[in-house]
Order: structure tokens, then C-alpha cells, then sequence
């Protein structure tokens, strides 16, 4: 095992794609509810997972009308972000061997507001920056070349970048 990915179980997944092709689509999904107790987080979601299960919150800004008391939606957004490029990152380093001392992922947007309040149509967001600290055992070129595989391997890039299609439906009960 090196940088705490663990190489055999990614080898076994590999494996089994290359034979079972229809295998490598995968979906997932959260479900959340909105709170409307006055001060509480606004918005809270059950994630579970392998071994687990835990539960996010979430509100508006303060000055968008949350409390104050727990992270915005675009901060998760950025979280989501950097966790995703950093897993990529790691494992693209860890497939050709690089060994990594260091690795601190940076995300930050601009935002420009003024549509999400009904003001303009101008974007909401207008930029999102990754800064990428790296250290290992690797020379600067072949470290470039680990984040060229993470910025075309990475979920969350491909979210950012590409047009994917949003289907949107209402259950009015």
C-alpha cells in the first residue's frame, strides 16, 4: 500500500472492469430534507456509506438568510471539489509509482450574485482555482504529469467542465 490507497482492491476493480465492462457505471445518491426550525442548520442529508453512515449540514450564508451555524451549500460544493481531484491525484501518483509526502488541495471560486437574486442573468459562477501542494519522490515532469491524469480523470473536474445534463422533478404532495 502506498500513499494510503489501497493498490489491490483498485487492481481487483481494474480486473473485473476489463471483464465485465457494463459493471463500470455506477450511480449514487443522497437524499435530503430541508428544516425549517428556526436557527437550526437549514438542510441536512443522511450519507452512508461502506462502513458507515453520517449525517451533513448545511445553510444559506448569513447574509443569504442562514444562521450562521454550519457550512453553505457552495462550500460543500468546494469540498466535494478538492476531496474528489485529491482522491484522483492520489491515485494517478500511486499508479505510476510516485510516493507522496505532501498533498494539500486549495479550491475557491468567484462568485457573482447578483443572478441567484433575481437581479441580472450574468453567471453565478465564475471561476473555480485548485491550488495543488505536492511533495514526493517524483521529478517536477513527472509530477505535471500526474495532475494532467487527475484533470482528466477527476469526477468532480468533469462536473465543472462538460455539459452534463440536469433533469429536474417536482412531487407536489
Amino acid at each position: 500500500m502506498a500513499n494510503n490507497v489501497n493498490q489491490a482492491e483498485i487492481q481487483k476493480f481494474v480486473n473485473h472492469i476489463k471483464s465485465n465492462p457494463q459493471d463500470a457505471k455506477r450511480s449514487k445518491r443522497i437524499e435530503g430534507e430541508w428544516v425549517f426550525e428556526e436557527g437550526k442548520p437549514q438542510f441536512h442529508a443522511a450519507l452512508s456509506f461502506q462502513k458507515g453512515r453520517t449525517t451533513l449540514e448545511c445553510e444559506l450564508p448569513h447574509f443569504a438568510g442562514g444562521w450562521g451555524g454550519a457550512p453553505d451549500p457552495v462550500q460543500y460544493c468546494l469540498y466535494g471539489l478538492a476531496a474528489c481531484y485529491a482522491s484522483t491525484f492520489v491515485a494517478a501518483a500511486t499508479s505510476i509509482g510516485v510516493e507522496l509526502t505532501i498533498l494539500k488541495i486549495v479550491a475557491e471560486n468567484q462568485m457573482n450574485l447578483t443572478k441567484q437574486l433575481g437581479l441580472s442573468s450574468e453567471n453565478i459562477i465564475e471561476n473555480v482555482r485548485f491550488t495543488v501542494i505536492a511533495k514526493g519522490n517524483a521529478s517536477n515532469e513527472v509530477m505535471q504529469r500526474v495532475k494532467e491524469m487527475a484533470d482528466q480523470r477527476c469526477p468532480g473536474v468533469e462536473c465543472i467542465t462538460r455539459s452534463i445534463p440536469l433533469v429536474t422533478e417536482l412531487v407536489w404532495k
